[in-house]
């Protein structure tokens, strides 16, 4: 199970590859270049987009909850539509300080790693990273979670 996280902006142009890969608890789309790198020799399976207004997606296990929790960014990435949260603008400032108490406590939170191995430390810093990034990139984006 995953945290999915989609910005959408109603008429915006919308490219990529539409190849993903499962990566440290986490979904992300790669280049081609990518994945001639770890799959030489092999087709990738191109997922086809219907055009919608989706800026920006991403997602990552639940196992990381209780770490994003301590971190002090659970509310606001599982649940930002219980806090008030409708767009990208209003989850800038709370993922900046998430990011700034990831970094700040990073051996504290590493504790909370999942026994199972599914997800890190590593992959909920770079997800609250690109997550504010796209945040950032398109602050107007409604704000949709799936969990």
């Amino acid at each position: 199970m995953s945290l999915d996280v989609y910005l959408n902006l109603p008429g915006a142009s919308v490219t990529g590859t539409g190849i993903f890969i499962r990566e440290d608890g986490s979904m992300r789309e790669i280049t081609h270049a990518e994945w001639n790198e770890k799959f030489p020799g092999r087709e990738p399976v191109i997922a086809i987009q219907e055009e919608d207004s989706c800026v920006y997606s991403a997602n990552i296990t639940h196992n990381l909850g209780k770490m994003a929790d301590e971190a002090g960014i659970y509310k606001t990435l599982w649940r930002p539509d219980e806090n008030g949260i409708s767009h990208a603008h209003q989850l800038i400032d709370p993922l900046r300080a998430g990011l700034i108490q990831l970094i700040e406590q990073a051996d504290y939170l590493k504790q909370f790693n999942p026994e199972n191995g599914w997800g890190d430390y590593g992959g909920l810093l770079r997800f609250t990273e690109q997550y504010l990034n796209a945040c950032e990139k398109y602050p107007q984006a409604e704000v949709r979670v799936s969990r």
